[in-house]
């Protein structure tokens, strides 16, 4: 099964989170971990760094290092075979930012559902709903991103659309030179300037962000409720930032004739890739294309209406150092659940055929892959 308690993710490669996010620390240890695989500690913390708050205006002015600490399973460099514990301290937590707040349920956050479910619940930035829980996600996700780029697989992002205007093409080399991680330099000015303006006006937006997965064989994922996109879905929806999941041409399908969504087959491969990559849940061999919608960042000064844990009505203003577009820092976090759902289907794989994994399939995808950054 995918997971079987609320903080535990995969299946023969499985993770647990754990933290708050004005706790002591977040962290994760990684179970199903083979013994003698190389572990990039600075590798792992370069992806850590760019999903870290305080990296430009645009984001989070909250600063933390987020230096990661590697408690267990790794020796010399190398996998020991046993559980991976890995943790980050909180280091600049403003708790009191909270206090005002507490006996007020801010609207757009969980802290009406949490209340209700446990009987109590963490004010103190979320606490466990918090998106600082992600950075667990990508320690884990970027150990396996390092598994699947030796096995030839790539997992890269980038926003798609920040306040509802979307880039047309795809420039990878500006992805990580821009501070909104988007890919059509042409765009950029005018969604940083809709970041700034709601920034300004004590409101926020959101995005749209697509992650590519190229490099894939032929095979993975399992019929009826293991097919890989409904698992790249469900990885996906599992961050709280994000409140939809298209793969392909996605919603837009809907619109369209079965002649013209279909993907025609020919003895050099699909003539393109509306798919996303996958056929029946399983893997084509074509790059996989997903996309996941990003919420407007919850947690706003302006003036809202909300109620209190008793239930009368009241007015709410979120101060604190917050994102006015989250966008930017998901794209690391989209990145690392599908890493870590790609690995661990290949890693099922793996047992259902005794250790051997489908040869990539011999078609140039060239022309497919080009195609992508005018979807």
């Amino acid at each position: 099964m995918l997971f079987d308690s609320p903080s535990t993710f995969g299946r023969a490669f499985r993770i647990v989170t754990f933290g708050e996010s004005h706790g002591p620390a977040v962290g994760v240890v990684i179970d199903g971990v083979k013994p003698g695989l190389a572990f990039d500690l600075e590798a792992i913390q370069g992806e850590l760094d760019r999903r870290r708050p305080g990296q430009s205006e645009l984001v989070t002015p909250r600063s933390e290092a987020d230096r990661l600490q590697v408690l267990s399973g790794v020796f010399e460099g190398k996998t020991t075979g046993h559980p991976i514990a890995l943790a980050v301290f909180n280091e600049n937590q403003r708790s009191g930012d909270y206090k005002s707040i507490q006996d007020l349920f801010r609207p757009g956050h969980a802290d009406l559902t949490y209340d209700r479910k446990y009987g109590l619940r963490d004010p103190r930035g979320g606490g466990r709903s918090s998106g600082r829980e992600t950075l667990a996600r990508v320690a884990a996700g970027a150990f396996a991103k390092q598994q699947l780029a030796r096995l030839g697989v790539t997992v890269r992002g980038f926003n798609r659309e920040i306040a509802g205007i979307a880039g047309q093409v795809v420039d990878w080399a500006f992805v990580e030179r821009n501070p909104l991680r988007v890919a059509d330099p042409a765009c950029f000015e005018y969604q940083k300037q809709a970041v700034e303006k709601a920034r300004d006006e004590g409101d926020s937006v959101g995005g749209v962000c697509e992650v590519w997965i190229e490099g894939l064989p032929i095979g993975l994922g399992d019929p009826a409720f293991g097919k890989l996109d409904a698992l790249l879905a469900c990885g996906l929806m599992s961050i709280g930032a994000v409140k939809g999941v298209e793969l392909g041409a996605g919603f837009a399908s809907a619109r369209r004739r079965g002649s013209q969504n279909n993907d025609p087959l020919t003895p050099d491969g699909p003539a393109k890739n509306d798919a996303g990559g996958t056929l029946g849940g399983i893997s084509t061999g074509a790059p996989v294309v997903v996309r996941a919608a990003v919420k407007p960042t919850s947690s706003i000064s302006k003036t809202q209406a909300t109620i209190t844990r008793e239930g009368e009505a009241a007015e709410i203003s979120t101060k604190g150092r917050h994102d006015p577009c989250i966008a930017p820092r998901v794209v690391p976090v989209a990145e690392a659940m599908c890493a870590l759902v790609i690995y661990d289907a290949w890693l099922t794989q793996q047992d259902l055929r005794e250790g051997t994994v489908p040869a990539i399939q011999e078609w140039d995808w060239e022309a497919v892959t080009s195609l992508l950054g005018r979807m």
